[in-house]
């Protein structure tokens, strides 16, 4: 090996064990709701939907993915309460590079979208049916809530705004 090149990948490893450290030192911040107010959002949403006689299931999630809070309301069906966490799941994972608030959003962006640009195999967890709404602070996304078994997505989605509508004041 010759010297400039040895010399080079001296150079290269340094800079790249100075990054990882400088990357290791520094901490990352991130904002969720509280367990108590991500409660409410889910039993705000079962109620709403309730008093229009849709019996459904509601889940918020962090931006990880990670479940803070979950509530099937009486009768909801049972495959609502995955399809609840997916809506959920997708709005937090996708629509956060994008600034879409909503499952609708993104389906509506990759129907127009070139076929050569929406994934040919199935993300998981991953939906695109409508009931899925991001939950936003200071302008940016911290989670999102998924509401699954009204008779449409759109009356889910109307549920899942209703109640964050309610809670707006104390997520600034």
């Amino acid at each position: 090996m010759s010297r400039i090149s040895a010399g080079l990948q001296v150079l290269v490893l340094a800079a790249g064990a100075a990054a990882t450290g400088a990357q290791a030192q520094g901490l990352v911040t991130t904002q969720k709701l509280s367990a108590a107010l991500a409660n409410e959002l889910v039993g705000d949403s079962v109620a709403i939907c309730a008093q229009k006689g849709y019996p459904v299931v509601a889940v918020v999630v962090d931006l990880d993915g990670v479940r803070q809070a979950l509530l099937r309301g009486n009768g909801a069906p049972i495959h609502s309460m995955d399809n609840a966490y997916y809506k959920a799941y997708t709005v937090a994972s996708l629509a956060l590079s994008r600034k879409e608030e909503t499952t609708k959003a993104i389906a509506d962006r990759m129907a127009k979208a070139a076929p050569t640009t929406v994934p040919q195999t199935p993300l998981p967890n991953v939906t695109y049916a409508q009931g899925g709404v991001a939950i936003m602070a200071g302008g940016a996304t911290i989670g999102g809530i998924g509401v699954s078994g009204a008779p449409g997505g759109n009356f889910d989605e109307e549920c899942a705004r209703a109640a964050l509508a309610k809670i707006k004041d104390r997520v600034k």
